[in-house]
């Protein structure tokens, strides 16, 4: 696993070296693995600006905020799930013809199927 963390709002001048010692604190547990190939296996970004709230919008009004980027194995299992519904309803070509109506190609499902795989 890798991760990115943003981190944007009011914080405070020792807040990064709360974060550091947050991530460390995680990465000394047994029970999260991270990939070989990114030796810190986090990134962090802080920005001292306000979260934006935009009109009309559902957010609330926050002073910070932090938002979460990772990619995990686990996802492996529920896409491989996917894979093998799309294959059993694409061989008896079940709603092909709705897409074929609307200008795609049959051979554009095998092009997206191999593009997952």
């Amino acid at each position: 696993m890798s991760c990115c963390l943003l981190f944007r709002g009011d914080f405070e001048q020792n807040s990064s070296s709360d974060i550091n010692k947050a991530i460390t604190n995680i990465k000394t547990r047994k029970d999260t693995h991270f990939v070989d190939w990114m030796p810190t296996g986090f990134k962090v970004g802080l920005n001292s600006n306000k979260p934006r709230v935009f009109p009309d919008d559902d957010m609330a009004e926050v002073s910070r905020s932090c938002v979460m980027l990772s990619n995990s194995t686990a996802v492996q299992q529920p896409w491989q799930r996917l894979i093998e519904k799309f294959q059993r309803m694409f061989r008896k070509r079940a709603f092909v013809h709705w897409y074929v109506g609307e200008g795609l190609e049959e051979s554009e499902f095998d092009v997206a199927l191999s593009s997952v795989q």
